[in-house]
């Protein structure tokens, strides 16, 4: 990953005022509490970007081994700014570059394949930190999971703008998504691929807040937080049509 890009990004990431962080909140709030549902606290955790920093404050808080990579010396100090009581142990390296003799029950890679220049790289070089040991609840793993979350290019909102005639390619990255370092976008056909080829099988696959409209559509229509939380429900089950994809791997 780019220096330059890491740290450019910083202001986007930070800004409550864009029109995307009432989204990303939504997301990423739920994104958080379904892995904490799903895995015990007592997992040693690897965690890849710091991002918005509201998953990784949340995880901090749950799992009491727990260590997250950036790159970006301007992340991790904004991060250490906003949640000066955060528990999380920091990195600061390229996920290029991390080399360790610890294992981790848990590794998560929430929205970051989009970013690398490679992601086959990236998920290959971490399988190689992955316990033998089942942290999940209700066990069924003999070996850890890798969680990857990425953004879907097939999302109803994606969808819904392209046959309105807004997106004439629903891969196409916007302004913000630039602006944010994104480098593609993804869909299950593609992820699912992606994942196999590095060596994985996919135990499960779920939708991350199944967002019907266009950003701009759902803040003229001023709802209520029970809907959010319902069409983040909604997203577990049709992972084709939410605004994310997130997949549970093991080898």
């Amino acid at each position: 990953m780019d220096n330059y890009k890491l740290d450019d990004s910083i202001d986007v990431y930070s800004n409550e005022q864009s029109k995307y962080y009432f989204d990303n909140k939504v997301m990423l709030t739920w994104y958080a509490n379904r892995i904490i549902e799903r895995f015990s606290n007592k997992c040693s955790v690897l965690d890849l970007g710091l991002g918005h920093g509201f998953t990784a404050n949340a995880f901090s808080e749950y799992f009491s081994n727990y260590l997250v990579l950036d790159g970006s010396k301007k992340v991790l100090d904004e991060y250490k700014r906003k949640y000066i009581n955060s528990k999380a142990e920091l990195y600061e390296v390229y996920f290029e570059d991390f080399q360790s003799t610890r294992k981790f029950d848990l590794i998560i890679m929430g929205f970051i394949l989009e970013h690398v220049k490679d992601p086959m790289l990236i998920l290959k070089k971490y399988r190689e930190y992955i316990a033998d040991n089942s942290c999940a609840m209700g066990g069924g793993n003999l070996n850890g999971s890798v969680l990857v979350a990425v953004p879907n290019a097939k999302s109803m909102n994606r969808r819904l703008g392209n046959y309105m005639g807004l997106l004439d390619n629903m891969y196409k990255l916007s302004d913000y998504d630039l602006q944010l370092g994104h480098l593609r976008y993804y869909d299950m056909e593609s992820l699912s691929e992606l994942a196999i080829k590095a060596g994985y099988k996919i135990k499960n696959i779920e939708g991350i807040y199944l967002k019907p409209f266009t950003t701009s559509q759902i803040d003229s229509l001023n709802l209520d937080k029970k809907v959010f939380d319902s069409l983040c429900k909604l997203g577990v089950e049709y992972p084709e049509l939410s605004n994310a994809i997130l997949m549970e791997l093991t080898i």
